[in-house]
């Protein structure tokens, strides 16, 4: 009877990750499905940052319901869990709320020994995250650029062409004798000073205005 007893005890341990393996998936899709649901004409579009939640918030949701089971004791202890997160710092991203709530959920998860479903949860929501931030445009930050010198109007093929080499994308707003402005998008991790110096350094004497007015998308 023992090896009997010996295989029941694996098919019990294995039966949660079955559970799991199939939960998972099935939410990340159903979610995905909601989140990429068609937009209505006259609709504000949807950022990417909140449909990307609303998939991860569908993975956490069954990652939940795989700890709690059937057991009132451990729903109410999550409902204890949540009501003590206190969190005042200000969020950029809405993922990573989500984020925060898939570590309690992990974490519960261990707290009440289901430490394969806590491992397996975690590397799922990990592969979610890479694939929804691998498919994400890279951030940009969106600039007025105002350049104001003696006849820096002469200059500008050699401004656009320093702009070319370093924006995703400018456009001229105003053109003068002595004055430019552009609109100009720059990725989210380049630094503005770099630009000035290479535009400052194509006058001479130095004698020029460079001004960058961040614009909030």
């Amino acid at each position: 009877m023992q090896p009997l007893e010996g295989g029941a005890e694996a098919t019990h341990n294995v039966e949660p990750l079955l559970r799991a393996a199939a939960a998972l998936p099935i939410a990340a899709v159903l979610g995905a499905a909601l989140a990429f649901r068609p937009v209505r004409r006259g609709t504000p579009p949807r950022k990417p940052a909140v449909i990307q939640t609303q998939i991860i918030l569908a993975v956490i949701g069954a990652v939940v319901m795989l700890i709690v089971g059937a057991s009132l004791a451990r729903a109410f202890g999550i409902a204890g869990a949540a009501s003590l997160v206190r969190y005042r710092a200000k969020i950029e991203d809405p993922k990573d709320a989500a984020v925060m709530l898939a570590a309690l959920a992990v974490g519960l998860a261990s707290g009440v020994g289901l430490y394969a479903i806590a491992a397996g949860s975690t590397v799922f929501i990990l592969v979610v995250l890479w694939l929804l931030e691998s498919l994400q445009p890279e951030a940009q930050k969106h600039f007025e650029l105002k350049i104001k010198g003696k006849r820096i109007d002469d200059l500008r093929p050699k401004i656009e062409a320093l702009l070319r080499g370093k924006a995703r994308r400018f456009e001229a707003r105003t053109t003068g004798p002595d004055e430019l402005a552009y609109e100009v998008f720059l990725p989210a991790t380049a630094r503005t000073d770099r630009l000035s110096n290479g535009i400052v350094a194509l006058v001479p004497d130095g004698k020029i205005e460079v001004e960058w007015d961040e614009k909030k998308s």
